[in-house]
């Protein structure tokens, strides 16, 4: 074998090593690039709705708000309880004195009496009679804790109704998203039907361009529908404290069960039951305690006193600590507001006003929470009516869908029937997927307007 034919072989062997370590190469990369994408890709959690609770009471702003809230009106009322019993005080000063160089030159032959002066106080108090200053605020305190109390329940009420509800609309959301992939799965097939009827001339060119048309604007639907699935999934993810990207897929499916309460009902329920109602009740209460207060400057102030003093600097020798001389004294004080400008009187009218205004709160509140409740029991039979219909509907679409393809199929309707009959059964659909879903929504509503309790976890601890 000559030279130059080992010479090519020898490259052509190289080239074929080189670009099988280049190939190995470039598919390692390619194995780490799919590793880092699946580890980039958004987690998928699965949940049903009692998960999706716990996640939201654990996370969500509102309900540990509530619980500050609740945490601070307690300490309040404390403080104000604590207003009743012993304040023990003490005091210690020190100071030097004596008279000036003119005075005692003139009077005291010159002596200037220079000193150091010590005391110390230890006096214990108890109030005997406020005239209502006191109980009025303990009772305004009380009256605001209770009120914080119903106000965590409420919070738990409010998260479980934005929780089912932004459940609800992602299961919504992905419902669509099979609608409107089923319409365009429909309109796809139908317009291979009418491609192949046209290539053998059976029908026009135009039912063709007409059938391409109606199945672009299907595709846009589908586009849509994605893209309010991927919104809603987002909102959801923040309701319940997950990252924003997570995707989701929910165990619960929608649909209808029966409400069997009637409006008479649900209106005494809510009466018994709404929290905003036992709030405004509440806050009637706190005013009331406070216009006690205000007019307690009417009433005179008595308290009892025990003190311990020790003093020393007498003739100048005075030393710290204060332990020459000391006396006690116990007794009772008593002071009476005789004119202050009319401030008390303000404060008063200030009072009696909030009071009036909280009574007028209280009622517009009633009346607040009685509407809702009709309106949300109004909107429930709304769309469970709406449902029976639209169910018959769907019925009727897909029947009218299977005769205007058979019939165009045979030659005896039209392309444009066939389309129409689409239409009408995607609409139908639609009707039906949005009256089982505006039904679950107004029950959830009619449910947190009644004033349900919820039925917290096991997770979650509320204080009752």
């Amino acid at each position: 074998m000559s030279r130059n034919k080992l010479s090519k072989r020898l490259l052509v062997l190289s080239a074929a090593i080189t670009m099988m370590l280049c190939q190995s190469a470039f598919a390692a990369e390619d194995q780490v690039k799919e590793e880092v994408a699946a580890a980039n890709e958004a987690p998928v959690v699965q949940m049903n709705m009692q998960d999706a609770m716990v996640r939201a009471f654990a996370t969500n702003p509102a309900i540990k708000i509530a619980g500050f809230e609740k945490d601070a009106a307690r300490a309040s009322l404390n403080a104000a309880r604590a207003g009743r019993g012993v304040k023990i005080t003490g005091s210690a000063s020190a100071s030097r004195g004596g008279a000036n160089e003119d005075f005692a030159d003139k009077y005291l032959q010159g002596v200037k009496g220079i000193d150091n002066t010590y005391g110390s106080v230890i006096e214990a108090s108890i109030p005997l009679y406020t005239g209502g200053q006191l109980s009025g605020a303990i009772k305004s305190a009380k009256a605001g804790y209770k009120s914080a109390l119903v106000g965590v329940q409420k919070s738990y009420n409010d998260m479980r109704s934005t929780v089912t509800n932004g459940y609800f609309m992602v299961l919504q959301a992905d419902d669509m998203q099979v609608l409107s992939r089923e319409s365009v799965e429909r309109l796809a097939e139908h317009l291979k039907n009418v491609k192949a009827q046209y290539d053998v001339g059976v029908v026009a060119k135009v039912d063709v361009l007409r059938s391409e048309v109606e199945l672009a604007n299907a595709q846009q639907n589908l586009i849509k529908a994605e893209n309010a699935y991927k919104i809603a999934e987002a909102n959801f993810n923040k309701i319940i404290g997950l990252p924003l990207a997570t995707n989701l897929f929910l165990e619960d499916t929608l649909n209808y069960t029966p409400y069997d309460k009637d409006l008479e009902y649900c209106l005494d329920y809510a009466a018994k039951n709404r929290p905003e109602l036992e709030q405004a009740k509440q806050g009637v209460e706190a005013a009331r305690g406070q216009v006690k207060v205000a007019r307690s400057g009417y009433q005179p102030q008595i308290g009892a006193f025990a003190r311990q003093n020790w003093t020393s600097g007498k003739d100048g020798k005075g030393n710290w600590p204060a332990d020459e001389e000391s006396n006690w004294t116990v007794g009772v004080t008593a002071s009476l507001n005789i004119f202050d400008t009319g401030v008390t009187r303000a404060k008063s009218h200030a009072a009696e006003a909030n009071y009036f205004s909280a009574q007028e709160a209280y009622r517009d509140t009633v009346d607040a929470v009685m509407l809702d409740v009709r309106s949300q029991y109004l909107n429930l039979r709304e769309a469970e009516k709406r449902i029976s219909t639209t169910e018959v509907a769907v019925s009727q679409a897909e029947e009218d869908y299977r005769i205007a393809q058979l019939r165009y199929q045979a030659g005896v309707g039209t392309n444009t029937d066939v389309l129409d009959a689409q239409v009408a059964l995607t609409d139908a659909q639609t009707n039906y997927l949005q009256s089982v879903y505006d039904y679950n929504i107004s029950k959830t509503n009619l449910e947190t307007a009644i004033g349900v309790p919820m039925e917290f976890p096991h997770q979650v601890k509320v204080e009752k």
